[in-house]
């Protein structure tokens, strides 16, 4: 057997493929909510509550400072959402990494907190749904919501399938019965509002 050779850097796991270094995916969902946040000061949505502080949680659903804070009661319809596209990036995208596939998902989140608060979607909301108090989200909440959906994400990819089932109803039965109100409801709110669920929201 002849001298063993010094083992090339290019074997090293410290010289990785950059396709497979996590640190290029994680600089690209740290620039998409960044620039999110600055998408969302430039439409005139306000960095924090107009009420001048900044709380962790919120639970006044009918006030004007929810959807201000850190958190509130919809906070974990965001992590429903990440839930959800764990289980569709994983469908579309099996090849794929992880770290690519949350990228996706932060992107399709980021997508909808800027639609989200766009005049015309603010509007049917207060229209459609009993958010009558709802003037737009503060930036701090988006990006917020945002972390809430990563959290999801990883939730999902931990846990085994019926524990994300069981977490999924438990998130939204309990909102549901607390606030009435919960993803399920606001979609369907947001695309066929019904007179009966908008009554049975505002307690009648």
């Amino acid at each position: 057997m002849g001298p063993r050779r010094p083992r090339s850097p290019h074997h090293s796991e410290l010289t990785l493929p950059v396709s497979t270094r996590p640190w290029p995916w994680i600089a690209a969902l740290v620039a998409i909510v960044a620039a999110t946040a600055a998408v969302l000061l430039a439409m005139g949505r306000v960095p924090i509550c107009t009420c001048g502080t900044v709380k962790l949680w919120h639970g006044v659903v009918v006030s004007s400072e929810n959807s201000q804070h850190i958190t509130d009661w919809y906070t974990p319809s965001h992590v429903v959402h990440g839930i959800l596209f764990y289980a569709a990036t994983h469908w579309l995208m099996r090849r794929a990494g992880l770290l690519p596939r949350l990228l996706v998902a932060t992107i399709i989140e980021a997508a909808w907190e800027i639609a989200e608060n766009t005049e015309t979607v603010i509007q049917r909301y207060r229209e459609a749904t009993i958010a009558l108090d709802y003037f737009g989200d503060s930036v701090i909440n988006s990006v917020s919501d945002i972390g809430a959906m990563m959290l999801g994400f990883a939730l999902a990819s931990r846990l085994p399938v019926p524990a994300t089932i069981a977490l999924v109803l438990v998130f939204e039965i309990g909102v549901g019965l607390v606030i009435r109100d919960n993803l399920t409801l606001n979609v369907l709110m947001l695309i066929w509002p019904l007179e009966s669920v908008k009554a049975w929201q505002a307690g009648g």
